[in-house]
C-alpha cells in the first residue's frame, strides 16, 4: 500500500475509533481515559485518543492534566478559553490556582489581574497586590489589603509577601503599633523568627526589646526579670513560659515564680502557664502530675485538662479522685457516654451501687464503646436503631444525573481521589439533606465508602445509617483470612473500617498502604513468614486479598505476643514500644481503665473505636454480637447479645464516626 493510501486509511481508522468511543459509556471508556490521563501527565498526550474521549464527563480533567504538565508555558488564549468553557466547575478553579502563580512567575500582571478571583491563599493575595503595584494602583485600598494580611495572624508568611510589606513600609503603612501587633501575635504562636522579622522596622530601642522578647520565647530564661512591667511584657512572658513548659515542665515551674513576681503576672496569666506545666507533665504520667494538676486554678481548666485530671487519678488507682474529677466536669461533658460509664464504674468500685446502676443505664442508651460496656454491666441487650430511608427511585435518579456528582464518581473510579473530592464538595454545596444522603448511597455503590464518614452527621439521625457508615466489602476474603488466623471476622472488618474505610488504594503520610494500612516493611516480613506467594513487593499491598491476608496474619502475630485483643489493637496503631511502656506502667489495670489511660489520644480513641466497630460488624454479619466485655479479652464463646431499639432515647445517634 502506498503512503497516501496508508495515510487515508489511518485517518479513517482513527475517525472510526473516535466515533465508536464517543458512543460508549464512561464505564466502557474508562480504560482509554485512564491511559489518556497517564499519557497527559507524562507529557505524551495522544491527540487522536483524546479526541475519542471528548464527550466523556471528565474530559475537562484530561485537558487539565495536559495543561498542568507544562503550566509555565501555557498560552494565555488557551488558558482563558479553558476557564471560559469550564466556568463554574471545580476543574476551572483547580486550573486557575495553578495558572495564576505561573502568571506571577513570569510577571504577566495584566493577564493575572484579568483572571483574578478572591482566594484564601496568602501567596496569591500577595501576588495580586504585587500585580496592582506593577499597574500603578498603589492607593489607600492597597495599603488596607496589605495590612489585612499582615495582621491576620502571627504565623510565617510566604516569601512572595516580602516585597509587598517592604512597599507597605516605604509608604508608611507599617508603623510601630502594627509591627508590635504582629510581634505579639507571633509570640502567641511561639514563633520567635516571625517576631524578629516583624521587629526589623522598629526604632532601635524598641527593636532591641522585641528581639529580647523573641529570645525569651525561643528559650525562656531570667532575662525577663529585667523587662518593664507592661501588659506586653506579661503577654510575651506567658507565651515563652508556655513554650518552655512543653519542652521542660520542670524548668518552667522553677522559672514561673521569679518571672511572675518580677512582672506582676496576675492569677489568670499564671494559670495559663500552670495549665501548660500540668498538661505536659500529665501527658506522660510523670511523678509530679497530681501535684501540678492541683496547682492549676479551676478557672484555667478546660475540657481537655479536666479529662486528664480524671485519667491521671485512674492511672494511680485513685478511684475517689477520679470520680471527683468527673463530678467537676460541666454537665455537657459529664453526660457524654464515656464519662457516664466511668462515673458508674468508679461509683461501683466505691460501693455506691445504686448510683452506678443509674449512670450505667444512661450510658447504655448510646451505641458506642462505652455504651456497649454499660449494657454488659447491666446484662441488657445493645441499643441500636438503624435508619433505612425509603427513598423513591425518582429522587435517586435525579441525584445520579447531577453533572458534578457524575464527574466525582467517575474520577474516583479513575483513582483520581483529590479531583473527585473537589467535584464532590462542589456538588454537595447544592444538595439538601436528602440529596446529600442519596449522593452518599451512590458513592457507596461505587466503592467510595468514606463519603459516608465525611459527609454524614449534619443531622443526628444520619449517624444511624449503619449500612452506609459501616460497609462490608471483600467479605469472603475477610472470613477466609479470619478463620485461617483464628481471628473474629468482625474484628478484621472493624480494623479495615478504622484504617481505610475500605479504600484499597489508601496510603498514609507514613507510607502505610491499602485496606489495613500495612507498612511495606511489615508486609514484607509477614509475607515471608506465612509464605504468601501472591506478595510480590510493596505495590501488592494495594491488592485487597494480599492486604487482608497480611494484615490479619499480623493481627494474629500481635495477639500471640500480647495475649489480649485490646492491647493488640493499641500495638497495631501505636507500635510495640509504646504498647510495652503502657503495659509496664499499668500492668494490673482492668481493660477499660487501661484503654482510657493510654497517653496517646489517637491510640486511646482508636482502640475504643475498633472495639465498638467490631460489635457493629458482628451485628452486620450475624444479627447479634459477642459481648464487648468478652471481646476485649478474647473470649470467643457462644454467648451472644441481642440488639434492641425500644425507647425514644435509644434513637440517639452513635457517638463513633
Amino acid at each position: 500500500m502506498n503512503k497516501p493510501l496508508q495515510s487515508i486509511f489511518l485517518a479513517l481508522s482513527l475517525a472510526g475509533l473516535a466515533f465508536a468511543a464517543a458512543a460508549q459509556s464512561p464505564d466502557a471508556q474508562r480504560p482509554a481515559m485512564r491511559a489518556a490521563l497517564e499519557a497527559a501527565e507524562a507529557g505524551r498526550p495522544d491527540a487522536g485518543a483524546n479526541a475519542a474521549l471528548r464527550d466523556n464527563p471528565v474530559y475537562g480533567w484530561l485537558e487539565y492534566a495536559a495543561l498542568k504538565r507544562d503550566i509555565d508555558r501555557v498560552d494565555n488564549n488557551a488558558a482563558q478559553d479553558f476557564l471560559r468553557r469550564y466556568n463554574g466547575q471545580p476543574v476551572a478553579e483547580a486550573f486557575r490556582s495553578l495558572w495564576l502563580p505561573a502568571l506571577a512567575r513570569r510577571e504577566d500582571w495584566p493577564t493575572f489581574l484579568a483572571n483574578w478571583k478572591p482566594t484564601d491563599s496568602v501567596s496569591l493575595r500577595c501576588a495580586e497586590l504585587t500585580a496592582r503595584q506593577a499597574q500603578g494602583r498603589l492607593d489607600a485600598q492597597w495599603n488596607s489589603d496589605a495590612q489585612a494580611i499582615w495582621r491576620a495572624n502571627g504565623k510565617a508568611l510566604p516569601n512572595g509577601c516580602d516585597a509587598v510589606f517592604a512597599t507597605l513600609a516605604a509608604r508608611g503603612g507599617l508603623d510601630a503599633p502594627l509591627r508590635w501587633q504582629r510581634i505579639e501575635a507571633a509570640a502567641d504562636e511561639q514563633l520567635p523568627a516571625v517576631m524578629r522579622a516583624a521587629a526589623q522596622g522598629l526604632p532601635a530601642a524598641e527593636q532591641g526589646q522585641a528581639n529580647d522578647y523573641a529570645a525569651f520565647v525561643a528559650a525562656a530564661d531570667a532575662r525577663a526579670l529585667a523587662w518593664p512591667r507592661t501588659d506586653r511584657s506579661r503577654r510575651i512572658a506567658v507565651a515563652g513560659l508556655s513554650a518552655l513548659a512543653k519542652a521542660n515542665p520542670d524548668a518552667a515551674e522553677r522559672l514561673l515564680p521569679q518571672v511572675g513576681d518580677a512582672l506582676a503576672l496576675d492569677a489568670t496569666q499564671r494559670g495559663k502557664v500552670l495549665y501548660q506545666i500540668a498538661l505536659w507533665t500529665v501527658a506522660s504520667y510523670l511523678p509530679d502530675s497530681a501535684r501540678r494538676l492541683q496547682a492549676v486554678p479551676e478557672a484555667a481548666y478546660d475540657e481537655r485538662l479536666r479529662e486528664w485530671r480524671v485519667r491521671e487519678a485512674m492511672s494511680r488507682g485513685d478511684w475517689p479522685g477520679a470520680l471527683a474529677g468527673i463530678e467537676k466536669m460541666p454537665p455537657a461533658q459529664r453526660d457524654d457516654s464515656r464519662w457516664q460509664y466511668f462515673r458508674a464504674r468508679l461509683a461501683e468500685k466505691l460501693g455506691r451501687t445504686g448510683e452506678a446502676q443509674a449512670w450505667y443505664r444512661g450510658a447504655a442508651q448510646s451505641p458506642t464503646f462505652h455504651g456497649f460496656l454499660a449494657a454488659d454491666k447491666l446484662g441488657q441487650p445493645y441499643v441500636l436503631c438503624p435508619w433505612e430511608p425509603n427513598d423513591t427511585a425518582q429522587a435517586r435518579n435525579a441525584i445520579a444525573r447531577d453533572p458534578a456528582l457524575v464527574r466525582a464518581l467517575e474520577l474516583f473510579k479513575l483513582d483520581r481521589a483529590s479531583w473527585a473530592t473537589l467535584e464532590w464538595n462542589d456538588a454537595l454545596t447544592r444538595f439538601d439533606d436528602t440529596q446529600r444522603r442519596l449522593a452518599v448511597e451512590l458513592a457507596g455503590e461505587a466503592g467510595w465508602f468514606d463519603r459516608a464518614v465525611f459527609s454524614l452527621g449534619k443531622k443526628p439521625e444520619e449517624q444511624r445509617l449503619y449500612t452506609l457508615r459501616f460497609p462490608l466489602h471483600h467479605g469472603d476474603t475477610i472470613r477466609r483470612e479470619a478463620e485461617r488466623n483464628g481471628i473474629d471476622p468482625a474484628w478484621v472488618a472493624a480494623e479495615i473500617r478504622a484504617e481505610s474505610v475500605f479504600n484499597s488504594n489508601a496510603r498514609s503520610p507514613a507510607n502505610a498502604m491499602g485496606l489495613m494500612q500495612v507498612l511495606p516493611g511489615t508486609g514484607n516480613g509477614v509475607a515471608k513468614r506465612i509464605g504468601l506467594a501472591s506478595y510480590t513487593g510493596a505495590s501488592s499491598l494495594y491488592d485487597p486479598d494480599v492486604n487482608i491476608a497480611i494484615g490479619t496474619a499480623y493481627l494474629r502475630q500481635l495477639l500471640d505476643k500480647y495475649g489480649q485483643p485490646y492491647v493488640t489493637i493499641a500495638a497495631y496503631n501505636a507500635g510495640p514500644t509504646p504498647a510495652a511502656r503502657w503495659l509496664d506502667q499499668r500492668p494490673s489495670h482492668d481493660p477499660d481503665f487501661w484503654i482510657e489511660t493510654i497517653s496517646y489520644k489517637e491510640t486511646r480513641d482508636y482502640v475504643a473505636r475498633v472495639m465498638a466497630f467490631s460489635v457493629i460488624y458482628d451485628w452486620r454479619l450475624n444479627g447479634n454480637a459477642l459481648p464487648l466485655s468478652d471481646r476485649l479479652v478474647g473470649t470467643l464463646q457462644d454467648k451472644r447479645k441481642a440488639f434492641v431499639c425500644n425507647t425514644p432515647a435509644a434513637a440517639a445517634p452513635a457517638g463513633s464516626r
